[in-house]
């Protein structure tokens, strides 16, 4: 909070005052500003390291960056070309118009990072060790971490967050395989009922719902 507050008037204020003409986004102390070109871009970007000294603080010697947005109205070149914000990486994708056709545009999509982290409490979790449970157990008890993914990752590009969570349907497959006798050494035979599960019940867990009601 107290951050946020300095950052508030060093920041925000002072963007506000000095350079009224280019938005910003800022969330605690991550922030993006909208240059119209390189020139303004490096032009603001010695200016918040004046600002930043007066204030005693220094911007981020890795994360400060000029960032070309390419896309299909922006066909040129430069050597950094994505960033992260809030979880999300920010790059050059192929999207679908509202003509059915395909052009380039600068999309965001959950980040390498943040599908990491995720990947790493689906393993924390161990599902495939909770024979103990029933299926409809394990997806209650799963539903509010994929639930809070689902919505917040999936609104954009959501066919990158389907692969970060791809793990999870294969600890549920290694858990049938544990659990029943008839799937034990049959991995494919595995598979195919949990596919068919989806098909019967697409809903039973969250990130099955990817794509229609990411929401």
């Amino acid at each position: 909070m107290l951050a946020n507050l300095f950052l508030h008037y060093a920041f925000d204020r002072w963007m506000q005052r000095e350079f009224p003409t280019i938005p910003f986004e800022r969330y605690a102390d991550d922030a993006i500003c909208h240059c119209v070109s390189k020139e303004q871009a490096l032009e603001l970007r010695q200016a918040l390291e004046r600002r930043f000294a007066e204030c005693q603080l220094q911007l981020h010697p890795q994360k400060t960056k000029v960032v070309y947005c390419k896309d299909a109205n922006r066909p040129g070149d430069y050597p950094e070309r994505s960033f992260d914000f809030l979880g999300y990486t920010f790059r050059s994708r192929v999207a679908i118009g509202r003509n059915h056709k395909r052009f380039v545009s600068v999309i965001p999509a959950v980040s390498d990072k943040a599908a990491k982290r995720m990947r790493l409490e689906v393993r924390r979790w161990r599902l495939h060790l909770r024979s103990d449970l029933d299926l409809e157990e394990i997806a209650k008890w799963v539903r509010p971490a994929l639930v809070g993914w689902v919505r917040y990752y999936g609104r954009f590009y959501p066919s990158r967050l389907r692969e970060g969570l791809r793990t999870i349907d294969a600890f549920i497959v290694r858990w049938v395989s544990r659990k029943y006798k008839r799937f034990r050494g049959h991995t494919l035979a595995a598979w195919e009922w949990l596919r068919s599960l989806r098909r019967r019940n697409p809903k039973l867990f969250a990130h099955w719902t990817i794509g229609r009601a990411a929401g």
